[in-house]
């Protein structure tokens, strides 16, 4: 689970679909890539990035994605 990435979401006030629509992506896929069961591409890493305002590459980060967000929310 990206509890991150859904965090993020929900503090800006959007829905999974509001995400997916923005991101130009299925509500599915948005929804499997929150809950960690997807990774996605870099086009769609970029589009969500975009959508929320963060940098897209943590979803690739060997680092712990859960110490990156909270290093760049500090």
């Amino acid at each position: 689970m990206r509890t991150w990435l859904k965090e993020i979401r929900t503090a800006k006030g959007l829905t999974q679909l509001d995400v997916a629509t923005k991101a130009e992506i299925e509500r599915s896929y948005y929804t499997m890539i929150e809950t960690g069961n997807r990774k996605p591409s870099v086009t769609v890493a970029k589009s969500i990035g975009k959508t929320l305002g963060f940098d897209w590459t943590i979803f690739f980060s060997e680092i712990g994605n859960e110490s990156l967000q909270k290093s760049q929310s500090a």
